[in-house]
């Protein structure tokens, strides 16, 4: 049940992403729903091979090449899932740090307050 619910907080801050950010685009609830998946998959799975693979890169610029990671892979979640689009590197950049906060925000105030 808690995983359900941080999939739809996830896909509604998915949602909130182009009004914040006016270079991407979700076409709907649905597809904000699947890309929150596939980017779960990605996070899951990719993301902590990049990270070690970087590993020196990221330890020399004090861990912000992590952001590029993130909007590395919020790119190729653009190219993955239909519906959604991202306009270039600096909204993809921009895009994954209101992602993380705004999910961040949705799950402090309704997933993880009640327990």
């Amino acid at each position: 049940m808690r995983l359900l619910a941080i999939w739809i907080i996830n896909g509604l801050a998915l949602l909130a992403l182009p009004y914040i950010v006016p270079s991407i685009r979700v076409a709907s609830f649905g597809t904000a729903l699947w890309l929150a998946l596939v980017l779960g998959l990605i996070n899951t799975v990719l993301r902590p091979v990049l990270i070690l693979l970087t590993l020196p890169v990221t330890l020399l610029t004090l861990g912000l090449f992590i952001f590029v990671i993130n909007a590395l892979l919020f790119q190729l979640a653009s190219h993955l899932v239909g519906g959604f689009s991202v306009g270039g590197f600096g909204p993809a950049l921009l895009g994954s740090i209101a992602y993380s906060v705004i999910s961040w925000a949705l799950s402090a105030i309704f997933g993880q307050g009640r327990r």
